[in-house]
């Protein structure tokens, strides 16, 4: 006696439904997960899957709906055994089908229109600048500046924290100024890609590092290193311009007729938010400060020398104030200054190689070779190297976890 299999067509049916559903939350929800700050997702390298994922999201959506389409097709063989049971019908299966529906329908628009970085994070409406008089932003503020062709401008980080990049022109030359707080770096790099300028937009983050996406090839570009991680011009790297780390009273010492870019207005809730940043007291574990050292969220200096690079502990820097050290063959000093800003200089002048103590009652430097005085920009204002200037090498402030991760060859200073 043969028996009838009765609902092996409904059960494809269901099958289907789930998996087409499946698939789409899967999409909606791993293209973002896995570039954005949500528990787990930093911590792997899935920037290739992400962008699979991000390049190819309607053809997913396609297939999902293509396995619920063609379910809807299949009818159920009403054929029944005589010898079967008798089943009632349950609504069961219809009801959870059309939860995941609608659930799909919720994870689609915030994922698409909530979640994403460019979403949570918007460019400003207006980019205005103003001199020291009209300036409005508090002077014990940390700003990113930049000097090219003898034009100043400061940018301060809870503004440019919020938007994660600014785009201006300094000196009639296009500049990038970019800053990603969970990491707590900031970079200028020059926009311009394959001889075009280009446009940016915040997509999302690597190993919580903020994350850009070029107009032109839809490439992702990481923002501590400028370093393209995936897409067409994977393996290219935006040219970094110098930049500086200042307290704003420290910057327009340095540079009186510097522009500051002001607040916008439209965002002054985001900027409020960030108030506690600068000073490492911000509440929340992605841009919280440990005061504790070589911790993850520990501060650190990071040097780049040639192709050399090493990391100094924060602490141990305004404790001694004055670091001399070599990264590589490069003789360095590092120098915490007076007014609470740090500096990093290759401290080899006219071939010597010089060592350096505190000026007595006032603020500067001497070095012990000549006997010379030097401000607090490394500029020798008095003795036989007189107008001699050491010459700055790329320093930056960050959490050691980012220093550690995008600088793997670093070194670490051990006093």
């Amino acid at each position: 006696m043969s028996y009838i299999t009765t609902n092996s067509p409904a059960k494809m049916k269901r099958l289907l439904l789930v998996l087409g559903i499946l698939l789409l939350l899967a999409t909606e929800i791993l293209r973002v997960y896995f570039i954005m700050p949500f528990p787990g997702s930093q911590h792997r390298n899935t920037i290739a899957l992400a962008y699979f994922i991000d390049r190819n999201r309607i053809w997913l959506r396609i297939a999902g709906f293509f396995l619920i389409g063609y379910a809807w097709l299949i009818h159920p063989d009403k054929k029944r055994n005589r010898y079967a049971p008798t089943r009632k019908k349950t609504v069961w299966p219809a009801i959870v089908i059309s939860v995941l529906v609608l659930f799909y329908a919720v994870v689609f628009y915030l994922f698409n229109f909530r979640f994403e970085a460019d979403k949570m994070f918007e460019q400003p409406r207006t980019v205005t600048f103003a001199g020291a008089a009209a300036n409005k932003v508090p002077l014990d503020r940390l700003v990113i500046g930049v000097v090219i062709n003898n034009e100043a401008k400061a940018y301060p980080i809870g503004i440019i924290g919020y938007h994660h990049q600014i785009r201006d022109s300094i000196g009639n030359t296009p500049v990038m100024i970019t800053y990603c707080t969970v990491c707590r770096t900031g970079r200028a790099y020059s926009p311009i890609v394959k001889g075009r300028p280009e446009q940016f937009r915040l997509v999302g983050m690597d190993h919580f590092n903020a994350m850009f996406e070029d107009a032109a090839t839809n490439s992702w570009w990481q923002q501590a290193t400028g370093l393209a991680v995936a897409g067409p011009l994977q393996g290219m790297q935006l040219a970094e311009i110098p930049s500086a780390q200042y307290t704003l009273a420290g910057w327009l010492r340095a540079y009186p007729n510097t522009k500051i870019l002001q607040p916008d207005s439209a965002y002054a809730d985001q900027y409020a938010d960030l108030a506690d940043y600068d000073n490492g007291s911000i509440k929340g574990s992605l841009e919280h400060r440990d005061s504790a050292s070589w911790k993850t969220k520990s501060w650190v200096i990071g040097v780049r020398a040639g192709h050399a690079e090493k990391a100094y502990d924060w602490n141990d820097l305004v404790s001694h104030r004055l670091i001399h050290d070599s990264i590589g063959s490069v003789p360095v000093l590092l120098y915490f200054s007076a007014d609470s800003n740090f500096h990093a200089w290759n401290r080899v002048v006219g071939g010597q190689i010089l060592r350096f103590t505190r000026a007595a009652g006032q603020p500067g430097l001497q070095d012990i070779n000549t006997s010379s005085s030097w401000n607090v920009n490394g500029l020798c204002i008095s003795g036989t190297l007189k107008g001699q200037q050491l010459q700055p090498l790329p320093s930056y402030q960050e959490f050691w976890h980012s220093w550690s991760h995008f600088h793997p060859t670093t070194t670490r200073y051990n006093p």
